[in-house]
């Protein structure tokens, strides 16, 4: 059998390697993290409570994914019923965005103006539409656009709307659009499942880092453990592809692992900027073209046990900084040891570079006190303590012209490196949700225990169409399509 070298310990990586171990597979993960595993899925503690780097519902099309969810919690998977709001110059709206709702708050006035504005866009659509901007005011029209998509949609990316590709509409909001919204209002049964709108998840009882942490003991118990504090800087590989790879600790030490078979969750990116020899220049070129997006959380604990319902907020509001509110108590009670206490995290979404992410954390948490009070969600409570997390390299950025940097980078992979799969958010840089990057894993590690290449893993949740319709098996008791087999490649 051959052996595998897994590069990071997020969703896509311990999905291949507990399904290579299922298949009896050695397999040697490396996770550049020195305390925990689960990458952006892992849930931090802080004095006994827990938070998540970023919510993270648990919901799948995919029967398989969520068959997969219970085999490895079962039943410490909870049910929860979605509760959140958009917050916009002082007035929360129901999210998803219901018109009977924006038409009672913001008049009669302002919600014909939305539906005016719609209607010119249905008549009048922009042609061939390229970036987000254009989707969405296709799909809203501009008022609302502007209203409920704009401030937040650049807050978190930090480029102006038009400088996002038209993909990451498509893509994270499939199926939404202002006809949709209004048959799920008035006739809710016979709307199909829209991820958006989904009002139900699953959620593990100690937030998502319990999944990727149960996977970390059950390989660990099967003689495979995680090696933790194993940051793979260097790709070493030849005409025959990969040979081994180098990864240092946090200490300095280094370390070499060989193996028959890689698969690759790191940033496309950073993959790139590894490889020993070094790849073509275009290649390289096509690499430093790949934007990535980071982002804090700043976790507080406040002296109420019930500031407001919601599992989380969204934040359009220009007159702060902070992009979303969780409130980790309404995801799971167990999140919070003290029941008097709510634990929230406040996210902000920034650069590296920039000055911001570089600020203190009492600096930080003190801006998070100050917007919590400028919102009107403290109330007379009191901030008993907190913490800070960063986040690097969060979210892929889809700026234009980033297909085809990835598809130059990805046709160089596949011809020089045919022992080497990438898999997950950043190691194929797309924005995919949890259950997409751990079925790329899961396929990376079929193709291993077949011998061959029979599934691509970049069709999973290719640009908008989730392979819903086409090349798909989503006939599979409802859900989330899943590659077909693909047969010997050329």
């Amino acid at each position: 059998m051959q052996s595998t070298v897994v590069i990071g310990a997020g969703p896509a990586g311990l999905s291949a390697a507990y399904e290579l171990n299922k298949q009896g597979y050695p397999v040697t993960v490396l996770e550049a993290d020195p305390v925990q595993v689960g990458g952006l899925s892992r849930t931090v503690t802080y004095q006994g409570y827990r938070f998540d780097i970023g919510g993270h519902r648990f919901f799948s099309k995919s029967a398989e994914i969520e068959a997969l969810w219970t085999e490895i919690l079962g039943s410490e998977m909870q049910v929860c019923r979605r509760l959140s709001h958009i917050f916009y110059r002082g007035v929360f709206f129901d999210y998803p965005i219901r018109p009977t709702d924006v038409f009672a708050k913001l008049g009669p006035g302002f919600t014909s103006l939305c539906l005016l504005s719609y209607l010119k866009a249905r008549l009048f659509p922009r042609p061939n539409p390229v970036s987000f901007e254009d989707w969405v005011i296709n799909q809203f029209g501009e008022r609302l656009y502007r209203t409920f998509f704009k401030t937040y949609t650049e807050k978190v990316w930090g480029i102006p709307c038009h400088e996002i590709s038209a993909d990451w509409a498509a893509q994270r909001i499939k199926g939404l659009s202002m006809a949709s919204l209004i048959r799920k209002t008035f006739f809710p049964n016979r709307e199909g499942v829209i991820k958006t709108l989904i009002d139900r998840f699953r959620y593990p009882r100690l937030g998502p880092g319990q999944m990727w942490e149960r996977v970390q003991t059950l390989l660990a118990e099967a003689g495979q453990p995680v090696q933790l504090d194993r940051k793979v800087t260097a790709i070493h590989w030849n005409r025959a592809g990969v040979q081994a790879v180098q990864a240092c600790s946090q200490g300095g030490e280094t370390f070499w692992v060989t193996g028959e078979q890689f698969i690759s969750t790191m940033p496309l990116r950073s993959l790139v900027r590894a490889l020993v020899t070094a790849a073509p220049e275009p290649v390289r070129e096509a690499a430093e073209q790949l934007r990535y997006r980071d982002f804090l959380t700043v976790a507080l604990l406040v002296d109420e046990p019930n500031l407001f319902p919601d599992h989380w907020i969204y934040i359009h509001d220009p007159s702060v900084r902070v992009g979303r509110i969780q409130n980790f108590k309404n995801w799971s009670a167990d999140m919070v040891p003290d029941p008097s206490v709510t634990c929230l995290g406040l996210e902000y979404f920034c650069s590296a570079t920039d000055p911001f992410w570089g600020q203190t954390d009492g600096d930080l948490m003190a801006l998070a006190t100050l917007e919590l009070q400028r919102l009107g969600l403290l109330g007379k409570a009191k901030v008993l303590g907190g913490t800070v997390i960063r986040a690097p390299k969060a979210y892929p950025v889809y700026n234009h012209g980033y297909q085809a940097h990835i598809q130059t980078i990805r046709t160089f992979l596949e011809e020089a490196l045919p022992n080497l799969q990438v898999a997950g958010r950043n190691g194929m840089h797309r924005y995919n949700n949890q259950d997409h990057a751990m079925m790329t894993g899961l396929l990376a590690a079929r193709n291993i225990v077949a011998g061959e290449r029979r599934y691509d893993g970049w069709r999973v949740n290719q640009d908008a169409e989730y392979l819903e319709e086409a090349d798909s098996t989503a006939a599979l008791a409802g859900g989330r399509a899943v590659p077909q087999v693909l047969g010997h490649r050329s």
